[in-house]
């Protein structure tokens, strides 16, 4: 199962362009979306190309193929403009061996875990700053953000292949950081 994992939208249709045109390339059998997908949110600043309704549409037409989470700029709101679930605080992907626990990062994070095993995977986002590593035997991993990223890092996206979580540049496809799952 090949998994592509974005976070932090926050309604830019050139963002959701790139992030679906790069789902369409690398033949991943789900998108996951880690939250704040149309709103900015006020401490933000206007994406590039701030297009809500815009965004909401490109992301409807991959319904059948996403599963996202809720990000602290979502709201009921947002849900009525999309056609695949997005008001739950977390959900789980189980995989052989270990699970992949998804979130956006505001109410779970390395800082706050929820209960894990040794391998598990929080895949969590809202920090805007890209994470691949092993802290105490539990995998946190950070896409980025495809859309207002944080830290001098480039808007990114995370990628699950072959036992391999990578965070990967939007503009370059260059791997920025990796951590293989199994032990």
């Amino acid at each position: 199962m090949k998994l592509l994992i974005a976070s932090d939208i926050h309604g830019s249709l050139a963002a959701t362009e790139k992030i679906l045109a790069a789902f369409d390339a690398c033949g991943a059998d789900w998108l996951i979306l880690l939250g704040d997908l149309l709103y900015h949110g006020p401490r933000n600043p206007l994406p590039e190309r701030y297009q809500p309704a815009e965004v909401a549409g490109l992301l409807n037409g991959y319904a059948d193929r996403i599963i996202a989470v809720r990000g602290n700029c979502d709201s009921e709101v947002d849900q009525m403009m999309l056609d695949f679930p997005i008001t739950a605080p977390w959900q789980q992907v189980l995989m052989e061996g270990s699970r992949l626990f998804l979130t956006h990062g505001h109410l779970y994070h390395p800082g706050a875990r929820p209960p894990m095993r040794l391998g598990d995977v929080l895949a969590y986002g809202h920090t805007h700053i890209p994470q691949a590593e092993r802290v105490d035997g539990v995998i946190c991993f950070n896409p980025g953000s495809v859309s207002l990223p944080k830290g001098n890092h480039p808007p990114s996206y995370g990628l699950l292949e072959e036992g391999k979580l990578r965070v990967v540049s939007l503009a370059t496809s260059e791997t920025l950081a990796q951590v293989a799952i199994t032990l």
